[in-house]
Order: structure tokens, then sequence, then C-alpha cells
């Protein structure tokens, strides 16, 4: 196989959502491993992966919209209360 590029990791990571976000973050992993550690693919790859690792603790990307505030009228409904940017902290 050839060497992964930025766009083969865009492609992996661009329509990732939270359900599957763990998953995908392996796949990069897998993708970059072979790179040497100052490769700028495997460095892009290892970004993408702190991204993935964050989305997978959230409820939405929303990497353009802001937080909700909790004072909105039908809160309990909002489907987007830890966009990626700022998700929830893990459960141990």
């Amino acid at each position: 196989m050839a060497d992964p590029t930025f766009d083969d990791i865009d492609a992996l990571v661009g329509p990732a959502t939270p359900h599957f976000a763990f998953q995908i973050r392996a796949r990069v992993r897998d993708v970059v491993s072979d790179l040497s550690p100052d490769h700028p693919v495997r460095r892009y790859g290892e970004e993408k992966v702190v991204l993935l690792e964050r989305l997978g603790n959230a409820s939405s990307k929303a990497e353009d919209s802001p937080r909700e505030s909790r004072e909105r009228i039908g809160w309990d409904e909002l489907p987007s209360a830890a966009p990626a940017y700022d998700p929830l902290r893990p459960t141990e």
C-alpha cells in the first residue's frame, strides 16, 4: 500500500460522528502507524486522533456552532449539548 495522504486521513475523519469516533480513531492510528514519527501525514493523523477522542465523548461535531444555553426553551430535547470542541468528560 502506498503511504497515506492528508486526503486519506480527511476521507476517514470527515464523516465521523460521535457513534463511530472510536472505531475511526483506531483506523486512523492503524493507517499512520508505519510512518515515521516526524512524517507530516502521521502528525496530521495524530491531530485527528485527538479530535476523534473528543468527538467520542461528545454529542455532536458542531464545529461552527456555539454551545447552546441551558436556558433555551426545549433544552431537555437538544441533542448537541456536548460538541466535539467541548465534550463531556469520560466516565471512569
